[in-house]
């Protein structure tokens, strides 16, 4: 019974007196809708914020296909009923939402605005702070353009919740463009800091390289989503006039079927070549071995106009140059650096003149020579990378504990 109040009583003291002298780790909950094997911003978030200091827990939807990752820093993935749809937001949000009301955290991290109700609600009722991470202009994405109900119901739920990150609940936004920060400056008045998609910039290639057969060709590759918007369907197209060069399209989507059926149908589908879903390092092993990238996108919205994809970084880090859509984020990069050439997609390119401007683009690269492209893309690289970036989310973060 003396031990009983001896421990006791160190118990009381440690409470008293030690424990509020130790400085404990802030808690962030980083929440994603997508999967969280190939998403390599939110795993790049994720670690930097873990180095730093902060404990991290990142809750997603698990995927059949994925595997949950081992990283140093904890991973729960969520089984739903619901694949997409009203269902499916709505169920993940739920529980999303229950799942965090029953866990402390001292921040509540949502990546998209599809995860935006769930972090606000949380942070709302636990009186906790939010960062909120904008991907992309969410209500502007091609798949909403011709869905105006849908696309009403996202609109909304931002007009309501960001003009309160900062007055009803303490917190923050990022974005991964300059043009969509400027963009929600002028909407909400808000103060948004800009952490693009860029890799870090000695990555290591410890993947295994795809096998794929050129056959003596060159590549041209894309990577990505094979979405709505994409251009893949055009590259296809414009393979029938480039017979010393092969398609390789890396990358799944909603439109991944159909194109391969229609790839397989052409007779030039000796050229086209589909990968599927690579993980990162095989994908960086592949990259170096393009002699070019293909970053075209339609303008189907402010979304793909204002934004600055992930793989443009990808082909810098690997020495590659790019055929890019010139839109604003994209002629800010390819101009300043000299690293591409721009195409004016207003309307849609036939497959000769499409051809052409490929075969244009691999002359310009073939006249610079090794010097001058390691001298473009070694000053390219050294601004678009992820050690750059990640300073300015850890000063976001920062901010919001420290106002706390």
């Amino acid at each position: 019974m003396y031990e009983k109040i001896i421990l006791s009583r160190y118990r009381y003291f440690f409470c008293i007196f030690v424990f509020p002298t130790m400085k404990a780790k802030h808690h962030i909950v980083m929440v994603v809708s997508n999967d969280l094997v190939t998403d390599r911003r939110v795993a790049r978030s994720c670690a930097s914020l873990h180095e730093a200091g902060y404990r991290v827990t990142l809750v997603g939807r698990r995927f059949d296909s994925a595997v949950p990752p081992c990283r140093p820093y904890r991973v729960l993935c969520l089984r739903l009923l619901f694949r997409r749809g009203a269902c499916y937001y709505g169920e993940l949000n739920i529980r999303l939402l229950w799942w965090m009301l029953w866990h402390r955290a001292d921040l509540y991290y949502a990546n998209d605005t599809d995860t935006l109700a769930a972090c606000y609600c949380a942070a709302r009722l636990r009186r906790k702070a939010i960062l909120f991470d904008a991907h992309e202009l969410f209500p502007e994405v091609p798949e909403l353009v011709h869905r105006p109900r849908v696309r009403w119901v996202w609109q909304r739920l931002e007009d309501y919740v960001l003009p309160r990150i900062g007055s009803r609940v303490q917190g923050a936004v990022v974005t991964v463009s300059q043009s969509i920060a400027e963009h929600y400056r002028q909407r909400y008045g808000l103060d948004v800091g800009v952490v693009r998609n860029v890799p870090e910039r000695c990555a290591a290639d410890s993947g295994t390289m795809p096998a794929v057969n050129l056959h003596g060709r060159r590549m041209l590759l894309y990577q990505g989503a094979v979405n709505v918007g994409r251009c893949v369907d055009w590259y296809i197209d414009a393979m029938e006039h480039l017979d010393d060069c092969q398609l390789v399209v890396a990358g799944v989507g909603d439109l991944y079927d159909n194109l391969l059926h229609y790839a397989a149908s052409v007779p030039w589908h000796e050229r086209i070549t589909f990968l599927g879903r690579l993980d990162p390092a095989s994908l960086r092993a592949l990259t170096p071995r393009a002699a070019l990238g293909l970053v075209l996108m339609e303008n189907l919205g402010l979304n793909y106009y204002y934004s600055l994809p992930n793989r443009i970084g990808d082909f810098v880090a690997a020495d590659v140059p790019v055929v890019a859509s010139d839109f604003p984020e994209l002629r800010r990069v390819v101009s300043a650096y000299g690293i591409g050439m721009l195409v004016d997609v207003s309307r849609p390119p036939d497959s000769r003149q499409l051809a052409a401007q490929l075969r244009a683009a691999l002359r310009w690269r073939d006249s610079l020579g090794p010097d001058e492209l390691r001298r473009r893309f070694d000053a390219a690289s050294a601004d678009l990378s992820w050690e750059n970036d990640k300073k300015n989310l850890l000063e976001s973060v920062d901010t919001i504990f420290q106002s706390n």
